[in-house]
């Protein structure tokens, strides 16, 4: 059984329209109208068990409206979809004791005490024992390296530091599945790669299935396998992430350095130069327009090459390619 079947979901959020005037004000008090939002529209996925499956698309886009009815906050307008076999919204309560779950911008943890009495308090939501909390506090204080962070009151923390705390928390009661709604949000460097290695060690030890949403593209490259990317509440595509990259980063950039002085003409035809110093050349072009042996071939031709780099431009810049895509 998948953890995650997702068929024709959709989401349609009524809104209140303001009248204008106090003749409109009054006029809707006694006979309102309302405007329609469709928020998802038809989605259908599927997500295999212990997968870390990226699931992002530009703000709006029906991801949190998502994750929100898989975790059975919000009942959709229509379709259906099963979480470990339940049906969120019907089944909300046994499907908490399953799942996991952090929301960036929304805290789970009580802010004016510390870590560790939220970290108690959920032991005792989750109907664990007391040495079987003890237990797994231990387990995650190690995991997650949090060890001097479990007694100081959650505001003192700094961002990074309570993330790690908060997707530690999720894990108390050994969830089969973890739902992260861009966890990493506002994290400098470090912080994020802290949360990257820990979630990457709870899905390769206790098989845990991560469905995660995030602006972040560097983490898709670090945790997801397989991305699915969404705009105006439908799937625009979806495929691993190393396919995503062969297809859309055909861009190349390629930066030399030489031994001696150069005095070169490096013009070649579907190729864009970027810098030409004494020692060097940047340059940028197409590999499905212009063939690497022959760009290489002229580069080398200009003197002893000391050192070379060929790089792929950001992934931030292909998934906002496929965006503007989307919105043609």
């Amino acid at each position: 059984m998948n953890p995650i079947e997702v068929n024709n979901l959709h989401k349609i959020f009524q809104t209140k329209r303001k009248a204008a005037g106090l003749a409109g004000s009054m006029r809707s008090l006694i006979k309102p109208e309302y405007s329609s939002t469709e928020a998802v529209r038809d989605l259908s996925f599927q997500m295999e068990a212990g997968e870390l499956l990226g699931f992002i698309g530009p703000n709006g886009a029906g991801k949190s409206t998502t994750i929100k009815m898989l975790t059975g906050i919000l009942h959709p307008s229509s379709g259906d979809a099963k979480v470990l076999g339940f049906t969120p919204w019907k089944e909300r309560q046994k499907l908490a004791y399953q799942i996991g779950t952090v929301f960036g911008q929304r805290p789970q943890l009580w802010y004016h005490l510390p870590a560790m009495d939220t970290f108690i308090l959920f032991g005792k939501i989750y109907e664990l024992d007391d040495r079987e909390t003890k237990k797994r506090i231990d387990y995650l204080t190690e995991a997650f390296e949090i060890k001097d962070l479990l007694d100081v009151p959650v505001r003192k923390l700094s961002l990074g530091q309570r993330m790690r705390c908060e997707v530690a928390a999720s894990f108390l009661h050994r969830p089969k599945l973890l739902l992260l709604d861009e966890p990493s949000i506002g994290l400098d460097v470090v912080a994020k790669q802290n949360i990257r290695d820990a979630i990457k060690r709870m899905n390769q030890e206790e098989g845990v299935g991560v469905l995660l949403t995030s602006h972040d593209a560097g983490d898709l490259e670090a945790l997801c396998k397989r991305v699915i990317i969404v705009n105006h509440g439908q799937i625009v595509y979806e495929d691993k992430v190393s396919n995503l990259k062969r297809k859309f980063l055909t861009n190349k950039m390629v930066e030399v350095r030489y031994a001696q002085e150069v005095a070169k003409d490096f013009s070649i035809a579907g190729v864009e130069i970027l810098k030409v110093g004494h020692y060097g050349v940047k340059l940028k072009f197409d590999t499905a327009k212009t063939q690497v042996d022959s760009v290489i071939s002229h580069l080398s031709s200009a003197g002893d090459i000391v050192d070379i780099t060929i790089s792929d431009p950001p992934l931030e810049e292909v998934i906002a390619r496929i965006y503007q895509e989307a919105n043609k």
